[in-house]
């Protein structure tokens, strides 16, 4: 059923109209005795989903006992991070994802499936699981809270991905992100149907029936001043509400250009990006809008380590960002990649398989480190005396000198493609 549906291209929905709109919703919904909220961490902080989250706590109070951000294998959030995003929810509220244990497995998909709807990628069962707490908190509403964007996985990201791999565990988020490698990123980002969402779907159909799961699902652009804004809010509890997000999203967050692009600067946000393993969006957001030979220019000042978990750092550090081609054939040599599927597929998001060069500008790494893992590297503050994020716009941009370059401001917003690339 949809509750709740308001968005457009052309919209900038308010903090106001957002907690109208989802009051609205939760009052269609009714009253209920006990509630989980799942937002998404700090990676997602421009998701509005942490305003939202604080709407919640408003609306609800003490019915609302427990908030469970879905980190899925991120490093869990700091007090400063949920003060930043979640605002005047209480701190007791907050409960801590692992990934390792604490899980329950509803059900699991068939090896037969996965087969047939990869056109034989891989061949295996992928469970579907998720934190204990929902199964065993006897809450009578459970909320998921995001952004639906487009994703480099399942196609376009949230709905019950939020809640099956942002509070999934190891063996389902390993198969599943190694599914999306497998059978091709650039046949599922910005797609809405797609192998990893139909192992998704499945799951919700044949073992999450019985859960009373809600999804509250934004969509972010920009203003025609360059700003963040609310393009959509979208609350329901079947896959309407994502597909109508995903359609907007498709139309606010999907760049598409004429021409491939020789170069490209991409700035990550040092409160939002701190690894590789969120940083490289930069790259395969970006690796359907480069020319073949191009340089891609990231800007990192908040770059500190690789993986966001130390096992998925360790397996980054060991075999580095190569192609797919090598990439599959380490995994049928080495058991600790054949154990991470996870960080195997993570190997090939961030390879440009050898079309454009990578050159990472980072805060608190070394050279040798990140040239230890196939990336090129420079100087932050001599390449941004050149590339000053705070001087480029979003988009085309002239330098003094004559030289051409298009600039990304937060490259977590959207995808990027030329017509030639977009199969």
């Amino acid at each position: 059923m949809l509750y709740y549906s308001n968005g457009s291209i052309e919209k900038n929905i308010s903090g106001e109209e957002l907690k109208f709109g989802l009051y609205e919703a939760l009052n269609k919904i009714g009253s209920k005795r006990k509630v989980l909220a799942i937002p998404p961490d700090i990676t997602r902080y421009h998701s509005q989903a942490g305003i939202l989250t604080e709407y919640v706590w408003e609306y609800y109070k003490e019915k609302l006992t427990d908030v469970l951000p879905a980190i899925g294998t991120h490093f869990s959030m700091t007090e400063s991070e949920i003060q930043l995003m979640y605002g005047k929810v209480p701190k007791g509220l907050f409960r801590v994802h692992d990934w390792r244990k604490g899980l329950y497995t509803l059900g699991v998909v068939p090896s037969g499936y996965i087969k047939d709807i990869s056109k034989g990628a891989v061949d295996y069962p992928i469970p579907i699981q998720v934190d204990e707490l929902l199964i065993n908190g006897n809450f009578d509403l459970i909320l998921s809270v995001g952004q639906v964007v487009p994703h480099e996985v399942i196609g376009m990201a949230n709905h019950n991905k939020n809640v099956f791999i942002g509070t999934g565990g190891r063996e389902s988020i390993n198969k599943s992100h190694f599914l999306g490698a497998a059978y091709g990123m650039e046949k599922i980002m910005g797609r809405a149907d797609t192998p990893v969402k139909k192992v998704l779907n499945y799951g919700s159909d044949h073992f999450a029936k019985h859960m009373p799961i809600i999804y509250v699902l934004t969509v972010i652009g920009k203003d025609d001043e360059g700003k963040l804004s609310i393009k959509g809010l979208y609350v329901g509890d079947d896959i309407e509400c994502f597909n109508l997000a995903a359609e907007l999203s498709l139309k606010v967050n999907f760049v598409m250009l004429d021409e491939p692009l020789k170069k490209i600067v991409v700035y990550l946000d040092p409160a939002e990006f701190k690894t590789t393993w969120l940083g490289n969006k930069a790259i395969y957001r970006t690796r359907m809008a480069i020319a073949d030979g191009g340089e891609l220019i990231i800007l990192a000042p908040g770059l500190k380590e690789f993986g966001e978990d130390q096992g998925n750092d360790k397996i980054i550090r060991k075999y580095g960002y190569v192609n797919t081609p090598k990439v599959l054939e380490l995994v049928k040599k080495n058991e600790d990649l054949q154990s991470s599927l996870g960080a195997a597929a993570h190997l090939i998001h961030g390879s440009s398989e050898g079309r454009f060069s990578i050159i990472y500008c980072p805060g608190k790494i070394s050279r040798e480190e990140m040239e230890s893992v196939n990336f090129r590297y420079a100087d932050l503050d001599e390449t941004i005396k050149i590339y000053n994020p705070g001087k480029l716009k979003d988009g085309i941009n002239i330098l003094p000198g004559g030289e051409e370059i298009f600039f990304i401001s937060n490259p977590a917003l959207g995808l990027w493609a030329y017509k030639g690339k977009f199969i």
